[in-house]
This record gives C-alpha cells, sequence and structure tokens, in this order.
C-alpha cells in the first residue's frame, strides 16, 4: 500500500495576550492537548503530556527556555520537545506555530 500524503491545517488556539513572556498555557487543537510556552516572546507548541506518565506539562513551570513537569520534574526543551532532565528520557511532540493578527495558530494533522 502506497503512503498517502497527510494534509496539515492551521487551528486559532489562543491570543498573544493569553500566553505572557515566561508562562505556559494549556490549550486543545483538534482534539489533541497542547502547550503553549512563552520563551523571550517566542511562542513555542509542545504536546501537552509528560513522556515519563501521562500528565500534563501545561500544569507545571517554564525556566530558562525549559518546561518542567510539577509532578515528577522531568524537564523538556521548550524549542525541539528534547528530554533534558530525569525521569523524562523520550522527547514530547512538538507543533508549528504561527502569529496572525494578534492570535496564536497550530499546526496539526487535519
Amino acid at each position: 500500500m502506497a503512503d498517502q500524503a497527510q494534509s496539515f491545517a492551521w487551528t486559532k488556539v489562543a491570543s498573544l495576550e493569553q500566553c505572557s513572556p515566561g508562562n505556559l498555557l494549556g490549550v486543545e487543537a483538534k482534539g489533541l492537548k497542547i502547550v503553549l510556552a512563552n520563551v523571550d516572546g517566542t511562542i513555542y507548541a509542545l504536546e501537552d503530556q509528560c513522556s515519563h506518565q501521562d500528565l500534563p506539562l501545561s500544569d507545571g513551570y517554564l525556566e530558562d527556555g525549559q518546561v518542567e513537569c510539577i509532578y515528577h520534574g522531568a524537564r523538556f526543551d521548550a524549542c525541539t520537545g528534547s528530554a533534558m532532565a530525569l525521569p523524562g528520557i523520550k522527547p514530547v511532540n512538538t507543533f508549528n506555530v504561527d502569529i496572525r493578527d494578534g492570535d496564536i495558530y497550530v499546526q496539526t494533522i487535519a
């Protein structure tokens, strides 16, 4: 069976005012739970689920460009999703972000 090309869609998830620098914001796009991270004015989007356990990263903190899971201390690079500290060893998925007229859009599979 041949691979089929996946189509992607942009979904508005929040306004810039809702996610100020240094903060996280849990949102949803097409049924996916996503955490937005505002690192020095740049918005990044990651899957809102710690790779260590099925717990929301949006409950945690953003510090030095890393999202820290409040439950067990796993940390992930907000820009790349890479695991930075145990007990997180697997990266979390990331999503493309676009800012339009003060609104935050995230790209997901349509």
